[in-house]
């Protein structure tokens, strides 16, 4: 028995995920990374394991009632854990975008500016004090009624909503309205309401034309479908909704990325004539501070916004007092160049994980363990001395810090390291370390002291010669004024900078249409499917082959199964108790709800009658359970499934199952699956692909393992740009494009472009200087 001051977290026989019976003790009060090659299970020890443990044992801690209102993570598959404090986490999940989120909202730094504002503003004469919510966009005492807040108004034509007047509304002519059943079912009605459906467009009358767009009566009318060969369809109620109604409901409403980009093709946006994009009523942008609107200060860096606060009056002296000792850390974290009013979508992960990691150093908690997955995603390598800063005052104040890491520069400033692998998925799950970091250069075959305890210089390789370039610009959006760039053909070439500096931006405007580019392939962080349905084997097209394959068996042809019977999706082969999900949802009253194995496929998803038909062996949800590394010896004669194979394991993904939902999948997988879906589909004409930071969330393993990809793409006449902040990718460039010098107003410029060790000579430019420690052998990453 431990003694309640034991110095450890000790955990015993953790078995979540791939984790292979694990015993580690790991010291409280300090900071210590979990690292290992992705996939080798370091998550789910901190994340899965620690942080989910410490949190169940909060929650048991709380009134059964309001547990309900809490989403809560299962109780983690382990032994026992003593010696764990409460925890907090910070991982890099983000949830649907709203405009109305903004980096003040998420620091909550607006609270204390609106305060400010409320308190010891400068009134008109006569008018009232106002309240603090009067201050803000998103409450109806302060939002401008014009824009609802927003700053902008969207409008609409009849030239946008009806791109091609020759056609009738029967053939589309509305080209606003949804696809599908939706679509089919307001033509039925407004055929229903006597309008002619079948005549040109440009023929219908004016006051008709205007009504079907622009009304905003939603009149029920009952409908009597024209009935399809075999299909009884009975008449129904159908609403009216005009095509301006619905593209503004769907642009304000609906949290699909898709759908709201769809209609905004049909708006035009302009700044509020009300509030002129200050999004507050008049009364409140009649107040100022220093001589300016809360609107005007909301968009300032915070680095200038914190210099222009005033400190008159007792008041006035408090509330700055507080706002700035909250910028303050904002800004250590290398995100001075943001403003408040920066909406959150338009963040990165990195960005946002930051923001809350400033906020914590605010909140003045003491003994709790911080788990932070990969607080340094996104950082230039100049930030991250200021990063280990903030890490430390963490410890410092008496917490302790658990951070899942791959950047060498945060293990080399830990005072602990826990090594995980040694491999991925079934190849991983053990603890290779566990101790101070200098320790884990005594330990074979781990991946992890391979980099880190390596000084050899970057191998020299020929720089690649362009066969033409492409002209980007003038670009003058965000902080770029008027930059030209130069991006080279048939070469790598990286672009880089400190946060905010410009690169995504920037690299943002290479499109399809312009001269030389030909085929453009933007490979992304986004996930590959938001639902648990879609998953490895559908995004990639492998599973549509496998199905074809269980088609094909002689016992499916006896049964008369076709392919589709072999998808969880539809009707027909699938479970229906569980809708073909694998898991069914039990409600258990006062408790909060969760999920268990489907009681009659017990999360095989299909029924079994789909389940009798094998292929060697192997039934249809045998195979999904197969990593992509069986999968390959198990179809190694099927050549479609082989090929998509082989391309997942170029690019390190042989540890993912074939089925394992999207949702599980890292920001660095879904890219990888992404760069393996187009490696697949054989050598085309000349691709220029673009990758965001495709390192981000990689071991530097694995680092090695893609860009061999991405410079076997160059060597097969293809072009790749890459935005990168590891240095080891950099210098194996053959083109660097160095933005800068600092983030925000102080960056937006080309500070030096060239082969790499022309721009580590390079005067003024932030990253010359780890380029060059990268060139010579010093730190990689």
């Amino acid at each position: 028995m431990h003694s309640p001051h034991d110095p450890y977290v000790r955990v015993r026989d953790a078995r979540e995920h791939n984790l292979k019976g694990v015993d580690v003790d790991v010291p409280r009060d300090v900071v210590a990374v979990f690292t290992g090659v992705s996939g080798s299970g370091k998550s789910s020890l901190a994340f899965g394991t620690v942080y989910a443990e410490a949190q169940r044992r909060y929650f048991e801690s709380v009134a059964p009632y309001a547990r309900r209102l809490i989403h809560q993570v299962g109780a983690p598959k382990v032994g026992e854990i003593t010696g764990l404090p409460p925890a907090v986490s910070l991982q890099q999940r983000r949830a649907a975008p709203t405009s109305r989120s903004s980096v003040g909202t998420v620091t909550n730094l607006s609270n204390s500016l609106r305060m400010l504002f409320s308190r010891a503003g400068d009134y008109p004469p006569g008018a009232e004090r106002l309240d603090s919510d009067a201050f803000s966009p998103n409450t109806a005492a302060g939002a401008c009624p014009e824009c609802h807040g927003l700053g902008r108004v969207h409008r609409t034509t009849e030239e946008l909503l009806v791109p091609d007047p020759a056609l009738s509304i029967r053939d589309g002519a509305i080209a606003a309205w949804p696809g599908a059943w939706q679509g089919k079912n307001l033509r039925d009605v407004l055929d229903a309401l006597g309008h002619d459906v079948d005549r040109p467009w440009r023929e219908l009358p004016a006051a008709e034309r205007e009504w079907i767009l622009f009304t905003d009566e939603q009149p029920v009318v009952t409908v009597h479908p024209v009935r399809d060969a075999g299909r009884i369809q009975r008449p129904y109620q159908g609403t009216y909704t005009s095509a301006r109604r619905y593209v503004m409901k769907t642009f304000s409403d609906s949290r699909s990325a898709t759908l709201r980009a769809k209609a905004e093709r049909f708006l035009t946006s302009a700044p509020c004539p009300v509030c002129g994009g200050g999004r507050l009523r008049p009364d409140s942008l009649a107040v100022t501070v220093g001589g300016r609107t809360i609107a005007e200060l909301a968009a300032l860096p915070l680095t200038e916004l914190a210099g222009l606060l005033p400190a008159d009056g007792e008041t006035a002296k408090v509330l700055t007092g507080d706002l700035v000792s909250r910028i303050t850390p904002v800004v250590e974290l290398g995100l001075g160049y943001l403003s408040l009013d920066r909406s959150t979508p338009t963040l990165s992960a990195g960005e946002l994980q930051r923001l809350r990691l400033a906020t914590q150093l605010r909140s003045g908690l003491f003994g709790v363990v911080y788990v932070l997955d990969e607080p340094s995603a996104g950082l230039h390598p100049a930030d991250t001395e200021a990063l280990l800063t903030v890490l430390a005052r963490l410890k410092a104040a008496g917490n302790s810090v658990f951070v899942v890491e791959h950047h060498l520069e945060v293990m080399r400033g830990a005072d602990w390291i826990v090594d995980v692998g040694p491999l991925a998925g079934e190849h991983g799950g053990r603890v290779l370390y566990s101790g101070p970091v200098a320790g884990l250069a005594e330990v074979a075959g781990s991946a992890t002291a391979r980099h880190l305890f390596d000084r050899s210089p970057a191998p020299a390789r020929r720089v690649r010669t362009p066969r033409d370039r492409v002209t980007v610009g003038p670009v003058s959006r965000h902080n770029l004024r008027g930059v030209r760039a130069e991006f080279p053909l048939g070469v790598l070439t990286a672009v880089t900078g400190v946060s905010g500096s410009g690169k995504s931006t920037l690299v943002g405007e290479i499109t399809g249409d312009l001269p030389g580019v030909g085929r453009l392939v933007s490979v992304d962080q986004r996930p590959i499917g938001r639902t648990p349905r879609s998953n490895l084997a559908t995004y990639t097209g492998l599973f549509d082959v496998v199905r074809k394959v269980f088609a094909a068996t002689d016992e499916a042809r006896e049964r008369g199964y076709g392919v589709g019977r072999f998808s969880f999706n539809v009707p027909g082969g699938r479970c229906e108790t569980c809708q073909g999900e694998g898991f069914v949802s039990v409600e258990l009253l006062f408790l909060p709800s969760t999920y268990a194995p489907c009681p009659d496929c017990g999360g095989a998803r299909y029924n079994p009658g789909t389940l009798e038909v094998a292929y060697r062996g192997r039934n249809i949800a045998g195979v999904l359970d197969l990593t992509v590394e069986e999968a390959a010896e198990f179809f190694a004669d099927t050549p479609a499934v082989a090929r998509s194979l082989a391309a997942l394991l170029d690019v390190g993904l042989g540890y993912l199952r074939l089925g394992q939902p999207a949702t599980e999948l890292s920001g660095g997988e879904a890219q990888r699956i992404k760069l393996a879906s187009e490696l697949q589909r054989g050598r085309r004409s000349h691709t220029l692909y673009l990758l965001d930071e495709p390192t981000t969330g990689l071991h530097p393993a694995d680092v090695e393992v893609l860009m061999r990809q991405l410079h076997g793409l160059v060597d097969a006449g293809h072009t790749v740009v890459v935005v990168e902040h590891d240095m080891s990718v950099v210098a194996g460039a053959d083109h660097v494009i160095d933005l800068g010098p600092g983030g925000g107003d102080a960056g937006g410029r080309i500070v030096a472009a060239g082969p790499p060790g022309e721009v580590a000579r390079a005067s003024g430019s932030a990253t010359a200087p780890y380029l060059e420690r990268a060139l010579d052998g010093g730190t990689r990453r």
